[in-house]
């Protein structure tokens, strides 16, 4: 990169940072009344400038539960629930986009620890750990948008797992806003809204356990040596590695017998895979993240009996086992 072609990224980084700086330091005034009254003078054009609040808000690390109350409080249930969830994704894309081709640097700084989770569960598992971040708040939100941009997830797959992953707290936060309002305008209905918005973000209180349950049982897994006594059985056994053929031909070497099918093949050739459907299939990386995320993708496309090596290459090395090498 030239430095006629650095100047402009390092201006918009520094813009951001700047107006970022400038949101935290004045959280305290971000006041939905304010908001309300501003807006009202917008008239029909009053939704499409609070949705541009909100994603410039999520953008600059703007607490987005106040806009989540404040949609709900000036745009009712629905409309509101609709316009907040608009105005996160969009946010949530800007920064991620930022993030990929802007401030990479910056974010890597700023997310320190969590960068490498959220890199090896997107490694892992694609999407779905998208998915279990918004559904989870194990991470900072506004954060996580960035961070995000550094993984190889496509922006397609990232924007509408978020958009439909992040509804259920929308609706809660939103139904939680107008719940608000009406009760101060003496509206006795807003205690059915306030349950049901508390109902729905208990409901959301419980995801990590389900989700970890859920997690827990997607993948079957088999340790090396179980996997060296099904090889010498002559049991109907397939392994595959799943790693790239300069890998597969690499340092680590490779379990004897074992086809090389690359991750990135692996839907494509999911033919090559069936045939006696007694066979185990046992998929194989250098440490079992990839190898996770062909088998949920072989369980999905509907092939049951898949195993996934344990510590794959790495420990299969580490216990002494013999590898074809590239010799």
């Amino acid at each position: 990169m030239t430095r006629n072609d650095a100047l402009p990224r390092l201006a918009l980084l520094a813009l951001v940072a700047a107006a970022a700086a400038y949101v935290t330091v004045n959280r305290e005034k971000l006041d939905p009344a304010i908001l309300d009254a501003w807006l009202s003078g917008m008239g029909i054009w009053a939704p499409l400038v609070y949705v541009a609040i909100y994603a410039a808000g999520t953008v600059l690390f703007a607490p987005g539960a106040i806009f989540a109350l404040a949609g709900g409080a000036m745009f009712g249930p629905l409309l509101g629930t609709f316009l907040n969830l608009t105005g996160a994704t969009i946010g949530a894309s800007i920064a991620f986009l930022i993030a990929r081709y802007v401030a990479g640097d910056w974010v890597k700084r700023k997310a320190g620890g969590n960068l490498k989770r959220l890199l090896d569960g997107v490694e892992s598992e694609g999407w779905r750990f998208v998915a279990f971040v918004r559904l989870v708040p194990l991470f900072p939100f506004n954060l996580s948008n960035y961070a995000f941009g550094l993984t190889h997830i496509p922006f397609i797959s990232y924007a509408a797992t978020s958009f439909i992953t992040m509804a259920p707290g929308a609706l809660a936060y939103t139904w939680l806003g107008h719940a608000g309002r009406e009760a101060l305008e003496g509206n006795g209905s807003a205690i059915r809204y306030g349950l049901l918005a508390l109902g729905l973000l208990a409901a959301i209180a419980f995801l990590p356990r389900l989700i970890g349950r859920l997690r827990g049982n997607a993948v079957t897994w088999i340790v090396p040596g179980d996997l060296l006594v099904m090889s010498a059985s002559h049991s109907p056994l397939k392994i595959v590695d799943v790693r790239g053929r300069d890998e597969f031909l690499g340092p680590l070497g490779h379990i004897p017998g074992a086809i090389n099918i690359p991750l990135d093949e692996i839907g494509v050739r999911r033919d090559a895979l069936l045939g006696d459907p007694e066979a185990t299939i046992a998929l194989v990386c250098r440490t079992d993240r990839r190898s996770a995320a062909a088998a949920r993708q072989l369980q999905d496309s509907g092939l049951t009996n898949v195993r996934v090596l344990r510590g794959g290459m790495e420990q299969w090395n580490l216990l002494g086992f013999e590898a074809v090498r590239n010799r």
